[in-house]
């Protein structure tokens, strides 16, 4: 494992159990260094998803729980800390499957990332510039119902609305899932975007190897709940026998 003596982000050893009888997560530990960028891959039901419910404490609407081991964010314990509380200390998830609120306008789901800011509403339109600089699109229809925009843009809205809330760890599960290839292409321009602009701490879980290998540094691969490699991004993508094993993905095709 590549780690840091001081990781922003450090999962120890976790055990996840869904209905009290499930195992989901079986000894699962990684470290995230401040401002590095982690995908974590796998095939369905390979646990990627449970990893990162874990760390937003999510898990408990799904009758899930954290049963074994510990979860630390800037050197305290969260493991029993509210997803709500986690917001406010700057751990946000984007939720797979594009979550947005239909019947508000683009422009007003974006502010409802903003409830846990402080410094009026300067601030929160400094947040909606920055919002639009990576996403123009989304400027152009902050007046249009979510509910009737495109899957690309509201999957933008749902990466937007985590922005507005100026995170330290922005954790992203599937954002390009069900989107048309070009759609993919924009998004992953604008994930660079970020990546260069911003120092932000990013996990990312994705079925798109290539999009998560060329946006992130290393990567974390998982299978059956467990961590079966954690190591350079670079060095998976060279290595074609090593991803089609670990993921089942031809790596010729990256």
């Amino acid at each position: 494992m590549n780690a840091s003596s001081n990781p922003l982000l450090r999962v120890n050893n976790i055990e996840v159990i869904y209905d009290h009888v499930i195992l989901v997560l079986k000894g699962v530990s990684l470290e995230v260094p401040k401002g590095a960028i982690v995908s974590i891959l796998g095939a369905n039901g390979a646990g990627k998803t449970t990893t990162l419910k874990a760390v937003s404490n999510l898990l408990r609407s799904e009758r899930g729980e954290v049963t074994k081991g510990t979860i630390e964010y800037n050197g305290g314990n969260i493991t029993d800390k509210s997803p709500a509380d986690l917001v406010k200390d700057g751990v946000v998830q984007v939720m797979e499957g594009r979550h947005c609120f239909e019947h508000l306008t683009v422009e007003e789901n974006l502010l409802t990332g903003a409830y846990t800011r402080k410094g009026g509403r300067s601030v929160i339109n400094e947040e909606l510039e920055k919002v639009y600089h990576y996403f123009p699109r989304l400027k152009e229809r902050r007046t249009s119902l979510a509910g009737y925009v495109s899957g690309g843009e509201q999957q933008m809205l749902a990466i937007g609305r985590a922005l507005v809330g100026n995170p330290n760890v922005l954790l992203m599960d599937e954002p390009s899932e069900g989107l048309a290839p070009v759609i993919v292409e924009e998004l992953q321009s604008v994930m660079n975007l970020l990546r260069e602009e911003s120092s932000m701490t990013i996990v990312l879980v994705e079925q798109n190897s290539r999009v998560a290998l060329e946006f992130s540094e290393r990567c974390i691969v998982m299978n059956r709940g467990r961590i079966v490699r954690d190591g350079s991004s670079e060095a998976l993508r060279q290595d074609q026998t090593l991803l089609e094993r670990l993921i089942g993905v031809d790596g010729s095709l990256l």
